[in-house]
């Protein structure tokens, strides 16, 4: 079984804001705060992706470290979406691979997660490679926790002020472990969950139509996607099934129907989970 999620929509919303839903960066983002020249603000008021982008990256990498500080020292509470994951992991063997374009973990083992878009748990030079931390960036978020200007992070082999999260630039390829495992993992796969995404990104939405079509696809969230990718919906679908709902509800109802128990989580779970869990917990008493 694979499991594919991204940061579009319902799997992680109350543990972090994304890009595009209400809240999230591109909506947020305030250029006047970043280190850039009035040229660069001008073009992130006008393409909040530019921010993110290999262009404007290799031009500074103030803004992109800027923004993505406040992201990277936050601490993000799994979702009960996020454990369901490891729940099937643990208690049956059968996940093959979780495909997700979080750029955060979900607790599994580094094995069984491949992340589209990368990490902000590990720091590297663009350039080169190189494994680094930095510290000299300031914080827009919360301008008391840091340094009140940024400094340029040259990395420690090439020198190269290009030292950022290993997380994934516009413009630049994605990891090769994606195309690599979903070459290994696709054709193997009997079901495939498609969980809280708009389906929008490619190359990742390419995996809803690599699988066989003998493969079960689920489709767990709020609206129909990915009509233009093959998904069907409606009576006449063979193949593909539809929960529409919040993430958290449908894996909640699926846990509880498996008796797996997840009751030792809740404490860790985001305030959203643990009301959740504790609602159906007296629905069921």
């Amino acid at each position: 079984m694979s499991i594919r999620t991204t940061n579009d929509n319902a799997i992680d919303r109350f543990i972090r804001p994304d890009f595009r839903s209400p809240g999230g960066m591109y909506e947020t983002l305030r250029p006047e705060l970043i280190t850039a020249t009035e040229e660069q603000r001008r073009l992130m008021e006008i393409n909040p992706t530019s921010v993110v982008s290999t262009e404007m990256f290799f031009q500074t990498a103030f803004p992109y470290l800027e923004v993505r500080l406040g992201v990277r020292d936050k601490i993000w509470k799994p979702t009960i979406a996020h454990y369901f994951a490891r729940l099937l992991h643990d208690n049956t063997g059968k996940l093959t691979r979780v495909y997700t374009q979080n750029i955060d973990a979900v607790g599994l083992p580094d094995d069984k997660i491949v992340s589209v878009h990368g990490t902000i748990s590990k720091v590297a030079c663009e350039s080169c490679g190189q494994s680094m931390d930095f510290t000299k960036i300031k914080d827009i978020y919360n301008p008391e926790n840091g340094p009140t200007e940024s400094q340029p992070i040259r990395c420690s082999s090439c020198g190269k002020a290009t030292v950022k999260p290993k997380t994934v630039l516009f413009g630049s390829s994605l990891p090769a472990d994606f195309f690599e495992l979903s070459a290994q993992d696709l054709p193997a796969a009997d079901l495939l969950m498609v969980v809280g995404t708009s389906l929008v990104v490619g190359p990742a939405n390419s995996l809803v139509y690599s699988v066989p079509q003998s493969t079960i696809r689920v489709v767990i969230n709020n609206e129909p996607v990915g009509e233009e990718l093959g998904i069907e919906y409606g009576p006449e679908a063979e193949r593909d099934y539809f929960a529409q709902r919040n993430c958290d509800d449908v894996f909640l109802d699926l846990i509880n129907e498996l008796g797996w128990n997840v009751d030792d989580i809740i404490d860790d779970l985001p305030e959203y989970s643990q009301t959740l869990m504790r609602m159906k917990g007296k629905n069921q008493s």
